[in-house]
């Protein structure tokens, strides 16, 4: 009596890509170590942020929230908490005070709707991604 498309949602070909980079996601978590796992939440980090700035030129104003969201939850329950402050030292603390920045900006530009706020974070954050690429590729863990 109705046709099936009546009941599928508007955006099922986004849907069903967005299942299969999850999965894919998945995969990589599961097999990655810990070095590849922290480069994995730093691209992450990047692309949370990309979403957001297009999100913000096209005013998807729910979009930009999640976004946002993801990047902050990236920083705060990804990268700060696992920090070791007692075997760290002065690295360990700087690096905690610098995500603790972050994440404040991100909160931030989410309430302003600042995509100048948004391009400081990934300033920020870019030479920490690349030294851990670059550690990495020294210790022979490619990408």
């Amino acid at each position: 009596m109705y046709a099936a498309s009546m009941f599928t949602p508007r955006h099922a070909a986004a849907h069903g890509a967005a299942t299969y980079q999850a999965t894919g996601m998945e995969i990589q978590v599961a097999s990655a170590d810990a070095h590849r796992l922290v480069t994995l939440l730093f691209e992450g980090f990047d692309a949370a942020l990309a979403d957001a700035q297009g999100a913000l030129s096209t005013g998807d104003v729910e979009r930009k929230c999640r976004a946002i969201t993801r990047a902050m939850r990236i920083v705060d329950e990804g990268l700060r908490s696992h920090l070791n402050l007692s075997a760290g030292g002065a690295l360990a603390q700087d690096l905690s005070e610098l995500y603790g920045y972050v994440a404040g900006r991100l909160m931030l530009a989410n309430a302003r709707n600042d995509s100048a706020m948004l391009t400081e974070c990934k300033r920020l954050m870019q030479p920490l991604h690349e030294a851990w690429v670059a550690i990495g590729q020294k210790n022979g863990n490619a990408r």
